[in-house]
């Protein structure tokens, strides 16, 4: 599912995110650009991030998604 329309981030985007070490929305915002635009999708973006986060899955996740590149700050 997308998140953030404006950027074209979905769900498995947040996923890899977090495990690259995404911890905080800010952390999203640098690294995909969530929320940087409209900031309509903050709050689904911070929900997707809650919900990885606490996913007894999360060592696993990457296994899961294919590897993306990642904007620099």
């Amino acid at each position: 599912m997308y998140v953030c329309v404006c950027n074209a981030v979905t769900e498995r985007h947040i996923a890899q995110a977090v495990q690259q070490g995404a911890r905080q929305l800010k952390d999203l915002r640098r690294a995909l650009r969530v929320s940087a635009d409209c900031g309509r999708c903050a709050r689904c973006a911070h929900q997707c991030l809650q919900a990885t986060l606490t996913s007894p899955d999360l060592g696993r996740a990457a296994a899961r998604f294919p590897s993306l590149m990642l904007a620099e700050a």
